[in-house]
């Protein structure tokens, strides 16, 4: 066993290396004479890049009472720690993409990326088309140290990288969880109610015609358009109080046969026509200068979107719609063609994701994300002592509650050790958008990967409800067309006729 000793800004920590491999040995005395080259590929504006000014450290009341302040990037960082604890160098070349598609655009054009981060449907997808690199027996290993990810990872998440497969292998054999969280409703308090806002259909109410926003993306649209189409059934008393309520709510939300994607498919036609605008990103805009009023959003965005809002003492809300709510990770995946067999960059690889799992990191790249890490911080106390740090109420706060999120830390929700004493309103923004209680958990469910039957009808749709789509015209339709182009033909020929002849003229003249 190999410790190493570093100090960490008056807190010192400890990191244990497991006794190396032959081939990681010969990297740790320097006898490869090579410089490991990683290369990552991560979400735009999804690690921390340091930096931070004195006053932005955050002085923690943890059992060590840690202070954090990130200085040097976290790619510098990582350099730095790996030299330290594997005696080798890696240069890590980092780039970002904006959309899952963009990423799989890229490998397809040859890009070789070591590891990436895509959502779970990228991920899923990436399983299919074995096209990753399953993660080492050693990753796994509780007794090394420094495996902050498996050491630390929350058992909730954990149970659903675990059950959740693809070809039968579950995604915890290929994919290590970074953020997560659910899809729901932001929205403007004074204008809609709570209740308005905790159903999907509010986004094709016609009474917010013009003031709501959609995802431009056809997975979280047409889960939305499922909450609609099934809102009946999924808030029936004997459907909520079902034992296997999830489980129905996951054969519901993934149904993807003709008769429902047709049915889906008004549904999103109704949405569109209803909608300020599809968007990807300008939503969170729209809602803090309040172009619109409620904004389909990812937890993590809508917790940004609530911060941002607050800085002009402007108060929005988020909601998880009581029918149902989709719950999302984003994850590290190792491609075998940037791997390709070798020992010494898969080490490294997993090492980042470590080293991004430890919980000082976590902290960071929470606080520069604001989303929500799957780490729960395992036999250390220091995530749950920065969500105390977000959200715990100051002492001469009046309004208060006791917010349980034992769920997450410990995997009991009734754990008097992880309760928030908040401010009241938390229970509608910021702390709900990134601890969710356990009846919002009781209706999160996986979208799963489509295959390429179900993927191919779900996307002809996306294209009718997007573009214009000539089969949805009835024969009325196509006659009042007829009878346009004649007109169009007719005058165009008056018009010709009446040129010609007067050319004519004029050449006589």
């Amino acid at each position: 066993m190999v410790t190493v000793s570093f100090s960490l800004q008056g807190r010192m920590l400890t990191v244990s290396a497991a006794e190396p491999s032959e081939s990681s040995a010969l990297a740790q005395t320097g006898k490869t004479g090579e410089k490991i080259t990683l290369r990552i590929a991560n979400w735009e504006e999804y690690i921390d890049e340091g930096d931070w000014d004195e006053e932005e450290a955050i002085e923690l009341e943890d059992r060590e009472n840690t202070v954090i302040l990130g200085e040097n990037s976290m790619i510098e960082d990582f350099e730095e720690w790996y030299l330290e604890n594997y005696g080798m160098e890696v240069e890590v070349e980092y780039s970002t993409f904006g959309t899952n598609e963009d990423l799989y655009n890229q490998l397809t054009l040859g890009n070789d990326f070591d590891l990436v981060c895509p959502s779970e449907y990228m991920f899923m997808k990436l399983i299919a088309e074995d096209r990753l690199q399953p993660l080492s027996d050693a990753f796994f290993d509780t007794e090394t140290e420094e495996n902050y990810n498996v050491r630390g990872v929350s058992d909730y998440i954990r149970n659903i990288f675990d059950t959740n497969t693809i070809n039968g292998e579950p995604w915890s054999r290929y994919a290590a969880g970074y953020m997560w969280g659910t899809t729901g409703i932001v929205y403007n308090p004074e204008k809609i109610t709570r209740e308005e806002a905790s159903h999907w259909s509010i986004l094709a109410d016609p009474k917010y015609r013009g003031q709501v926003t959609i995802k431009d993306n056809v997975r979280d649209s047409y889960f939305a358009a499922l909450g609609i189409l099934h809102e009946q059934e999924l808030l029936d008393p004997e459907f909520l109080n079902a034992d296997d309520r999830l489980e129905r709510i996951a054969e519901l939300m993934n149904r993807t046969d003709e008769e429902t994607v047709a049915a889906a498919e008004n549904i999103l036609k109704q949405m569109k026509e209803n909608a300020y605008s599809f968007e990807s990103d300008s939503g969170k805009a729209d809602m803090v200068t309040g172009k619109v009023l409620a904004n389909y959003q990812w937890s993590g965005d809508a917790v940004y979107t609530l911060d941002q809002a607050e800085i002009d003492d402007y108060y929005l809300a988020y909601a998880v719609p009581e029918e149902c709510t989709n719950i999302w990770f984003d994850g590290w995946v190792m491609l075998k063609d940037g791997i390709n067999g070798s020992e010494a960059k898969q080490q490294a690889a997993e090492a980042f994701i470590n080293f991004m799992s430890r919980p000082d990191n976590v902290v960071r790249n929470m606080y520069y994300i604001g989303y929500t890490s799957v780490i729960a911080g395992g036999d250390s106390d220091l995530i749950y002592a920065y969500a105390d740090w977000c959200y715990g109420a100051d002492d001469s706060a009046e309004d208060t509650m006791e917010y349980p999120v034992g769920f997450f830390f410990s995997g009991d929700t009734s754990d008097p050790d992880y309760v928030i004493t908040a401010e009241a309103d938390q229970a509608e923004r910021q702390l709900f958008a990134q601890y969710p209680p356990q009846d919002v958990l009781e209706r999160a469910v996986v979208m799963q990967y489509f295959d390429q039957e179900n993927n191919q009808r779900i996307n002809q749709m996306w294209v009718n409800v997007r573009c214009f789509n000539l089969s949805s015209l009835t024969r009325q339709d196509w006659a009042k067309i007829g009878i346009g182009v004649i007109l169009v033909i007719a005058a165009a020929a008056v018009f010709f006729k009446r040129d010609d002849v007067f050319r004519k003229r004029k050449i006589q003249n």
